[in-house]
């Protein structure tokens, strides 16, 4: 029964989270299955290579440090932050190279599904951890554990996923720095919560910290997502003033006005919006590829443009 109500606990307000994080990318929503391999490496394979990294630098750690109480706090203060964020943004450095990783939302998106991941299987442990307590102290966990500890691994480890998002299509100076400066401030909050609940001077302290965390984490996906609205607008523009697209129907695709029917025939609505959306971003990504990528979003942007045209003449023949 434990085990059940643990997983429950842990399972379902992760997966709450996740889903309310990939539907808030309401212009350029990811796969959901890629979304979900990326949540399920942060609760599975990100676990699994945190626990062995971290048991090695204990055991080194232990030759130096023979308090064992001191050496659990550097573990839990110092060595965690470091080797979880690590673990978790192997992955995303993978799914950096995919064509549908494209932006700073795309990063918040797939660093947060990681995030949640983590914060689930760890939840999980720490839920069984404490089920020979009593039911409020369980629940007490439970609480803050959702709403704090796992919330921390998804904002962080999606900060880190914005931060390579931005420099995807930059220079050779920020795809270096950028990624670099993203991994250490992920870090840094995951240490700021770690440090903070480690003493219960500063618990609240770690409370709030993360709460103003997750506002900024808002904020942020706010602003990336107005910026796919600027993004969408300024590259159909010249889709509209080259009469590909109507001009009555540039106003409507950087708009929730999108998803209300009468405005295009509605057999096509949906394919009409995704291949708009794709091309608008298509081009964005070609202004700052180089080599084989350009040529592919070369290729795209040709592709789209023809699948939008035959697109509305059928419309208008039917």
């Amino acid at each position: 029964m434990l085990y059940f109500q643990s997983a429950l606990a842990a399972i379902l307000p992760m997966f709450l989270y996740l889903v309310i994080i990939w539907r808030y990318d309401r212009y350029d929503r990811e796969p959901f299955g890629l979304v979900l391999q990326n949540y399920l490496w942060g609760g599975l394979g990100a676990i699994f290579f945190a626990i062995i990294g971290s048991s090695l630098i204990y055991y080194v750690l232990s030759f130096f440090i023979p308090n064992q109480a001191q050496l659990e706090r550097i573990e839990v203060i110092l060595v965690a932050p470091f080797v979880e964020e690590i673990t978790k943004g192997l992955f995303l450095l993978l799914v950096f190279f995919n064509k549908k990783f494209d932006n700073v939302t795309d990063g918040l998106v797939y660093g947060g599904a990681i995030g949640l991941g983590f914060g689930m299987t760890e939840n999980f442990l720490y839920f069984i951890a404490y089920g020979g307590t009593t039911f409020s102290a369980w629940m007490t966990i439970v609480i803050i554990r959702t709403l704090f500890s796992g919330v921390m691994h998804c904002a962080a480890t999606a900060i880190f996923g914005a931060f390579l998002g931005y420099a995807k299509f930059k220079n050779i100076f920020y795809k270096i720095t950028f990624p670099l400066i993203g991994l250490f401030i992920a870090m840094f909050i995951h240490f700021a919560w770690n440090y903070s609940v480690s003493f219960e001077s500063t618990t609240l302290i770690g409370f709030i910290f993360v709460f103003f965390t997750v506002i900024i984490f808002i904020i942020v996906f706010s602003v990336a997502i107005f910026s796919e609205k600027r993004i969408i607008y300024r590259e159909l523009l010249e889709e509209t003033m080259n009469g590909l697209i109507p001009a009555e129907h540039l106003e409507i695709l950087n708009s929730s006005k999108r998803n209300r029917s009468g405005w295009v025939d509605e057999r096509i609505r949906k394919l009409y919006i995704s291949a708009a959306t794709t091309l608008a971003f298509r081009k964005m990504e070609l202004k700052g590829s180089t080599g084989s990528s350009r040529k592919f979003y070369e290729n795209d942007v040709e592709y789209y443009r023809s699948f939008i045209q035959n697109l509305l003449s059928q419309s208008q023949m039917k």
